[in-house]
């Protein structure tokens, strides 16, 4: 359970020295420096001051950070025991709903894109969706420092149920996939702004134990979402698996955002915050938020990452594959975007996303890495499982549910130990490095009992060892870039980390793609040569693999195919793992109990 402390009653200082809400540093005050704990300031005759001036804007909100960290730390100076305690309760509740509706979409997806015979585009919606998903919490950090951790929850559940409302209503595969961009735009975005909320109103030596608190809806939904999602399959049909969570979505939103506003105003009332105007004209806001959201820097990046990976998954399609003029312009376009990126955020942009210096970091490149590798080898074997566990072992839509969340469950479970772990030693590089051998031992394993002819038993051990050691890993490597930042940065540590892990995870589904598209098709033929026809038909609809009983050729060379094509993927997912190490080796011995970063009543 999440210990709570009190920091006690604020000062009634704090309503004479009270900080506005606006984007403009108030000269009044001193700013206050951040740094890690057995830092010394360099004037020690005027120590006493200093202390008097740290304890008075212990009270206040911080006053050279943007508009969203000050109303957040206001709140936290304001709320009651039993109000932080509420607010962890809706953030459960609202992770219990987002959890239980990815279990549904996710054993639904492969029966929707079979509906348009369209299942080989999975990996190529999975693409866009993650990438487009990891860029936008970038421009999403920036508005939740601006505006406010409440304004950008409401913006993120706006586009979950629009992307809801068009999946519930798609006939065709086109629309699918562009409601599969607001989707993940959404729910990600969702997510991402309570793991800021959290980090927001946890200490750091506490903060793994409150980001496992948030997973441990993943343990009970895992169980619950095939069952629903086999449910819609057999009553209403896959539209309302969609539809139904259009309606839940926003009402189990509002709690949280109500009780963030209630506490703004009360912080308000205090004199914790001040309503300031901008004295801006239109068209200076125009231009102010333009570079505050760095558009030229996020079309750059968004365009540069999608250019590249979607021809992995496109050439296929074409008919001179990789060769064809459109594969190839894609490439050159996306590399000279991604080129262009870093030079223009060096260079020319006046607000960058992140302030290079903290970019550098060794703890920030490290963890990054290591993020986007991890997704890069957990999309590579994760992709087409759900449907090689129904084709190959013959498991139904539950019971192959079942099996792929054994990751959720055991990684949220795991993740709660791991966390405790943390609090009472308060470091996390070396137990980072010991779940990294667990994680490469469970993969590596998949290459040997990927096949048919090895029992069912084999394959949920390997998923056991990849849940413990990624759920392990994933949380270290936020506390990584947590602890490098102070406060102000945390929300754009979460975005970058997040970024890296949505293009690791594109990469992995591109590379996925390829390998799926090329080798399943020539096993099929080798299999069933002399049948063009039924090889496209069981290539691109899990429906009619199914179709065919255990036995008959056409439900063995299926087999067949999935066990080719899963040698493959699990080879290349085992080889992501290994440069892991030395991403890891690069961090900071960060010791969490001494470091503080957050203000107010805190888990």
């Amino acid at each position: 359970m999440v210990r709570f402390r009190n920091f006690g009653k604020r000062n009634e200082l704090a309503g004479e020295l009270a900080i506005g809400t606006g984007t403009e540093d108030v000269s009044s005050v001193e700013p206050q420096v951040e740094k890690h704990a057995g830092e010394k300031n360099g004037d020690e005759i005027g120590e006493s001051k200093s202390t008097d001036d740290d304890n008075i804007l212990e009270k206040i909100p911080t006053p050279d950070v943007q508009a969203g960290v000050k109303k957040v730390e206001a709140v936290a100076l304001t709320w009651t025991r039993n109000e932080l305690i509420l607010a962890y309760f809706f953030i459960l509740l609202v992770f219990f709903v987002v959890s239980m509706q990815q279990q549904t979409q996710f054993n639904l997806s492969s029966y929707v894109t079979s509906d348009f015979n369209s299942l080989g585009l999975l990996s190529t919606t999975s693409i866009v969706s993650s990438i487009v998903g990891g860029v936008f919490r970038l421009p999403t950090a920036k508005f939740v420092d601006l505006v406010g951790r409440a304004e950008g929850f409401g913006i993120m559940t706006g586009f979950a149920v629009m992307g809801l409302i068009m999946m519930a209503a798609c006939r065709n595969v086109t629309t699918y996939a562009a409601a599969q961009v607001f989707y993940w735009v959404g729910f990600d975005g969702m997510a991402y702004t309570l793991d800021v909320f959290m980090a927001d109103t946890s200490s750091l030596k506490n903060r793994a134990l409150v980001f496992a608190f948030s997973t441990t809806p993943y343990i009970a939904t895992t169980f619950i979402g095939p069952q629903a999602a086999a449910s819609f399959l057999r009553t209403s049909g896959w539209p309302w698996g969609y539809g139904t969570y259009a309606i839940v979505t926003p009402v189990i939103a509002l709690p949280i955002i109500i009780l963030l506003k209630v506490n703004q105003r009360k912080a308000m009332k205090k004199g914790l915050l001040v309503k300031e105007k901008s004295g801006r004209t239109l068209t200076q806001s125009i231009s102010f938020y333009f570079w505050e959201f760095d558009i030229i820097g996020l079309i750059l990046i968004s365009a540069g990452f999608v250019l590249i990976l979607l021809p992995f998954s496109l050439a296929s399609l074409q008919t001179k594959g990789y060769k064809a003029p459109m594969i190839i312009v894609m490439f050159v376009i996306g590399g000279l975007c991604l080129i262009a990126f870093p030079l223009y955020e060096r260079y020319v942009c006046p607000k960058p996303f992140i302030p290079f210096k903290l970019l550098m970091d060794r703890s920030v490149i490290g963890a990054c890495m290591l993020a986007n590798f991890l997704f890069i080898s957990f999309y590579l074997w994760d992709s087409y499982f759900n449907p090689y566990l129904q084709a190959v072992h013959g498991l139904s839509v539950a019971n192959a549910g079942y099996v792929y969340n054994i990751y959720s469950i055991g990684s949220c479970f795991w993740a709660v130990i791991l966390a405790i772990l943390i609090r009472v030693i308060g470091r996390f590089k070396y137990l980072a490095l010991a779940h990294l051998c667990v994680e490469i031992l469970g993969v590596g394993l998949m290459i040997h009992f990927r096949g048919p002819h090895h029992n069912i038993g084999y394959v949920i051990m390997c998923q056991i060892f990849i849940a413990f050691g990624g759920g392990g890993l994933v949380i270290c490597e936020d506390m990584a870039v947590m602890a490098a930042a102070p406060h102000k940065g945390v929300a754009s540590m979460l975005a970058l980390i997040a970024l890296f892990s949505s293009v690791g995870g594109g990469i992995g589904s591109a590379i996925a793609g390829a390998i799926y598209t090329n080798k399943f098709p020539a096993a099929l033929n080798r299999a069933l040569p002399g049948n063009a026809t039924l090889n496209a038909e069981l290539y691109g609809s899990l429906v009619v693999q199914l179709g065919y009983p255990f036995g008959s050729p056409e439900r063995d060379a299926v087999i067949y195919a999935y066990g080719d094509a899963m040698y493959y993927l699990t080879i290349a997912a085992t080889v992501f793992l290994v440069p892991c190490f030395a991403f890891i080796a690069v961090w900071k011995d960060f010791k969490v109990k001494e470091l503080r970063q957050v203000k107010g009543r805190v888990a």
